[in-house]
């Protein structure tokens, strides 16, 4: 892990992902947060417009997970958690007690997770930025940060904990 990565943990009606990233991946997703996405493919969409290294990171993460497990069979994901080598963790799905225990596991610095279902943002560990209700986010090319900026703010409807 490198010294600035943070475990994220996205929250849908349909299930949750978790996944660990540059801590500069938090604005970004706050950022996506501020359109009111209600799924996970709603939120990618909106983050891929401000940090093109995030929607197809996870889309790919998502896909090997879903292509080495399957339902009431996951041995891979489970044997990569509690073997770490390494490589860097892998984007899950949460499916069971050690994937969800991971999923809530704070890396050195911090842990977010954005549910989408109730429209909240949690600080479980935060040794990197205060989320913020309202703010500003240099765009991402996928390889450089661009001078451009966009500014967000959540709707009221959002909550942020702490």
């Amino acid at each position: 892990m490198q010294q600035y990565d943070m475990r994220f943990t996205i929250v849908d009606p349909t299930g949750t992902i978790s996944f660990v990233g540059d801590g500069f991946f938090m604005l970004p997703l706050v950022a996506a947060c501020a359109t009111n996405p209600e799924t996970l493919p709603a939120l990618l969409a909106r983050v891929d417009d401000i940090d093109r290294r995030l929607r197809n990171r996870i889309l790919n993460g998502l896909a090997i997970f879903d292509e080495h497990n399957v339902e009431g069979n996951y041995r891979a994901i489970q044997a990569e958690l509690e073997s770490p080598g390494e490589d860097p963790e892998p984007v899950f799905r949460v499916v069971d007690d050690l994937t969800r225990q991971r999923s809530l596991e704070p890396t050195r610095t911090g842990l977010i997770i954005f549910n989408l279902k109730d429209h909240r943002i949690v600080q479980v560990l935060n040794h990197f930025y205060a989320v913020e209700r309202a703010g500003e986010v240099h765009l991402h090319t996928g390889s450089r940060y661009s001078r451009r900026t966009v500014t967000y703010e959540l709707p009221e409807s959002w909550s942020i904990v702490p």
